[in-house]
């Protein structure tokens, strides 16, 4: 279990440090999310007080690739940043958006 949970955790900070030297003077983008998409509907995600998504996270969550989105929702990357995967996998539909299928 604890080499796993180190696994967990080496891999969170692989995909992060990808996504920094990968993107480098660019504007940060997730799954076609802007940072500023990310930052916005951040509070809608997080325990133990989540809020309800803000116009601005919805417009920018519909823009978003969902499909990609999904596929985080086993990963251990949202939870390494303080994210609920089950609270973040119910943002769509509390935007008016249609999850996929899959997810």
């Amino acid at each position: 279990m604890v080499k796993m949970c180190s696994f967990n955790k080496l891999m969170v900070i692989l995909v992060v440090a990808m996504l920094v030297s990968f993107e480098g003077s660019r504007a940060f983008t997730f799954c076609n999310m802007s940072e500023d998409g990310l930052t916005a509907c951040k509070p809608s995600v997080m325990k133990p007080n989540p809020s309800d998504p803000t116009a601005e996270c919805c417009k920018d969550l519909s823009a978003a690739d969902l499909d990609c989105l999904c596929g985080y929702k086993t990963s251990p990357v949202l939870p390494g940043f303080g994210i609920d995967p089950t609270l973040a996998m119910g943002l769509p539909a509390k935007c008016g958006l249609t999850p996929p299928a899959n997810c």
